[in-house]
């Protein structure tokens, strides 16, 4: 061979051993990027070419579906059946915004492509039948569902219902709501849908979701937790009475902290007496002799100042490092404490399951689509944020504040066992807002079974200021979800 012609076949070789080195970089190194990236609309037919996996409530009704798109190149759209009941659970789907909540979490297993439908993919291709998605098998009652959404329709505000043996999620609303599907496509009137929906043109965050996204002070429901630090002190009895001045004065600054009422008997007040009657001066007392680090150490017991994944990733609540005035404030849920609904039914559910927390979830099966089961989750414990003797002793307390002659008789419930707890948070600077109203609380059936723990917040109502409250506003909300739990469980 002469040289000119060496020297073509040399150049020749570079350029095809370039071709095969650019060919297995595309197709190994860069495939997972290339497939994702939003100019790739083949592999976003793909994902489109099929009807979606779906996601049903615990009794098996069907919370989502799939149907056929009349324009585009995208064969199929979510849908969403009774879809601003269940928003703050499925989370959205959607063709132009992507994926949220559930939805987001199990995106690969619902459209299919997750590596453990692997087995069904193969099938699949030998018998020519299209990928199918899996399906999700939820936690969540739809009658204690719908029970915390009706209550708290025309409100803004949340409420979460927690098995407190198991640490199922069986209701979780947050309200005003949206629907998912119609925001689910990539027509005008999906688009103008999702504009309208969006913080600036809506200031009531409809696809906000309170009760795993937003902390609030939790007021009163707090002292639950300054009861827990008092009573495994050692220090403190449910029925001793305590060196509580009323008012209280902080004991840096002086200021003066009231009770709601002047003619409540909370001077000295026992912690059964304090519960009942919501006593600022008695906890925030309490708070203030166990100190800061005593108060932080109890309230990470129940999971502040942590996330939480349900598997939906939760913020944090939160417990601050604070000087004695603040921590004092803090002991009554007020200052720089924060706390989403989630947080508070935890609470709830530890202290009415004698002390142990269950870690919450809202899924319990993931499903191929011949309907086997290849994932389920299992009651684990999170910890023991009491003894089961504290438990049991503030079960007491709460039971005091239900019946007759305390704050929370509104959620009374005949035949039944009612623990609860009231609360209003100061809102706004100075507290010029309407305060939030909470109310925590547990219910168990004549022979103590079939427990439900519950946590619901009202953040704003139409009611006029002077008649806020938890036991006005959030208490009618718990009573409804507990009754819903209770009528259908066996």
């Amino acid at each position: 061979m002469n040289k000119p012609l060496r020297r073509i076949a040399i150049f020749a070789g570079l350029l095809i051993f370039a071709l095969i080195a650019r060919a297995n970089w595309l197709q190994f190194v860069q495939a997972d990027e290339l497939q994702s990236d939003d100019n790739n609309r083949r592999g976003l037919i793909e994902r489109y070419s099929q009807p979606r996996g779906d996601i049903f409530a615990a009794d098996g009704t069907s919370l989502t579906g799939s149907k056929k798109t009349k324009t585009g190149d995208f064969e199929y759209k979510r849908t969403y059946k009774n879809g601003k009941l269940w928003a703050p659970v499925t989370g959205f789907s959607a063709q132009i915004y992507g994926e949220t909540l559930l939805e987001g979490i199990y995106d690969e297993f619902l459209t299919g492509s997750d590596d453990r439908l692997f087995f069904d993919r193969t099938v699949g291709m030998v018998t020519g039948e299209k990928q199918s998605g899996g399906s999700i098998l939820t936690t969540l009652m739809p009658s204690a569902q719908k029970a915390a959404y009706d209550q708290l329709e025309g409100k803004e505000g949340a409420a979460v219902a927690i098995n407190p043996e198991t640490g199922e999620i069986l209701a979780l609303a947050s309200t005003p709501s949206y629907d998912p599907s119609k925001v689910a496509g990539m027509g005008e009137e999906d688009q103008e849908a999702w504009t309208s929906l969006q913080k600036k043109n809506n200031p009531s965050q409809p696809m906000l979701n309170r009760a795993l996204r937003q902390t609030y002070p939790p007021g009163s429901t707090f002292k639950l937790v300054t009861a827990t630090a008092a009573l495994e002190s050692g220090k403190y009895t449910l029925d001793g009475k305590t060196d509580s001045p009323s008012p209280y004065h902080a004991p840096l600054s002086g200021r003066e902290l009231p009770n709601w009422s002047e003619t409540i008997p909370c001077e000295n007040a026992s912690i059964r007496v304090a519960l009942q009657y919501s006593c600022n001066n008695v906890f925030a007392k309490i708070s203030e002799e166990l100190g800061n680090e005593t108060m932080k150490e109890t309230a990470e017991r129940f999971g502040f100042n942590e996330q939480q994944f349900v598997p939906v990733r939760t913020v944090a609540s939160g417990f601050p490092q604070a000087e004695p005035d603040l921590n004092a404030y803090a002991g009554i849920g007020q200052g720089s404490v924060t706390a989403t609904p989630l947080q508070m039914a935890m609470v709830a559910s530890a202290i009415a399951n004698d002390g142990t927390m269950m870690q919450p979830y809202m899924v319990h099966k993931l499903r191929t689509p011949d309907l086997d089961v290849i994932e389920e989750n299992k009651p684990e414990e999170l910890g023991e944020p009491m003894s089961g003797a504290t438990a049991q002793t503030i079960q007491e307390g709460m039971e005091t504040v239900v019946a007759d002659g305390g704050t929370g008789t509104n959620a009374q419930i005949p035949g039944v066992t009612v623990g609860g707890k009231t609360g209003t948070a100061e809102h706004g600077v100075g507290n010029d807002a309407k305060p939030y109203a909470w109310f925590v609380s547990y219910a168990k059936d004549a022979d103590g079974g079939s427990p439900v723990a519950v946590a619901v917040v009202i953040e704003s109502s139409d009611t006029v200021r002077s008649e806020i409250g938890g036991n006005a506003l959030a208490a009618p909300v718990a009573k409804a979800v507990m009754q819903a739990v209770l009528e259908e469980k066996p």
